[in-house]
């Protein structure tokens, strides 16, 4: 039998916030639950948008949380060799190619409308290349992935998902011109690595989900189960960001916020407890309900973030 294996897994491109929190919880409960595990790794290979001292930072927000994980912290930039090695295997099944087209290329040859997150789709300009061609290339270029499928997914809170590629962006992109590995392949490639069994994120990320299917099966590596939860957002139905304010997880710790409180505030927006009274997130684990998770997006306001003790004036919701 399989043991489950979470991931927790923060970029430090800006501070951990109670959105954040949120998903984080909810991910090292459903592994903690199953009797699994969870692993920790630091997002950082956009080293051009990493913040100072901001991997520490999720480090220490997670632990004050109660959140712990197995073995050291994995930070993602260390990992180039591996990602590196995948992209070669790519290569070698001519599973990828290499893209000149700019952002502005792409955007004019757009011919309907396309999702705010994922941009036009590609029209496959540079699709007639073959990996070796890139030995006659003089200008910057990416590497993309071949689309030849949109393969649908048992979702572990949605159920049944299926999201079409070809209107979704099409071909994405697995390497940059700066000569990084993108997101799509490296989370793979690091979640192979790492053993995770289950990856429970926000669900902004399912169009994420076919694409990395894809390159798992391109990879021989086994897929994990998928799970995508609705996020935190404002009063407005965006997503938590600075423009609400001031929602932190070191400004709350800071101002004496207990992180119990916290937890409680959370278990409640989950529906696993009838009111917001304090509770650790080791005494969630027996309360754990995946499907208990309402549906719709958890709207935080000013008065929830006093109720738990935090005074902030620059929260607008």
């Amino acid at each position: 039998m399989t043991i489950v294996t979470g991931r927790l897994a923060p970029s430090p491109t800006g501070a951990q916030h109670v959105g954040n929190a949120r998903t984080y919880l909810i991910a090292w409960l459903s592994a903690r639950a199953a009797g699994g595990n969870v692993r920790l790794r630091i997002e950082d290979i956009d080293v051009w948008r990493n913040k100072p001292g901001a991997a520490d930072e999720a480090i220490d927000d997670l632990r004050w949380l109660g959140l712990d994980w197995v073995g050291d912290p994995v930070f993602q930039s260390a990992r180039l060799p591996a990602h590196v090695a995948a992209l070669e295997r790519l290569k070698a099944l001519e599973l990828v190619y290499p893209c000149t087209c700019t952002r502005a290329d792409i955007a004019a040859a757009a011919s309907a409308p396309h999702a705010e997150h994922e941009g036009p789709t590609y029209p496959r300009t540079c699709a007639v290349r073959r990996a070796d061609d890139v030995a006659s290339l003089t200008v910057p270029y990416t590497w993309r992935f071949r689309v030849n499928d949109s393969p649908a997914f048992v979702d572990g809170y949605g159920g049944e998902t299926r999201v079409d590629l070809n209107r979704a962006g099409g071909d994405f992109i697995v390497w940059r011109s700066a000569d990084v590995p993108a997101y799509q392949l490296a989370v793979v490639v690091d979640d192979a690595e790492a053993g995770v069994t289950e990856v429970v994120r926000g669900d902004d990320l399912i169009s994420s989900t076919p694409r990395q299917i894809l390159l798992y099966r391109a990879l021989g590596l086994p897929v994990p189960r998928f799970v995508h939860v609705p996020l935190v957002v404002g009063a407005d139905g965006r997503r938590l960001a600075k423009r609400h304010g001031d929602t932190r997880l070191s400004a709350l710790r800071a101002t004496g916020v207990r992180p119990e409180a916290v937890v409680g505030l959370l278990a409640w927006s989950c529906g696993w407890r009838r009111d917001m009274e304090p509770i650790s997130a080791a005494e969630l684990v027996p309360l754990f309900d995946l499907q208990a998770i309402p549906r719709e997006p958890f709207v935080l306001t000013a008065e929830l973030l006093q109720a738990i003790g935090f005074e902030s004036d620059q929260f607008r919701g």
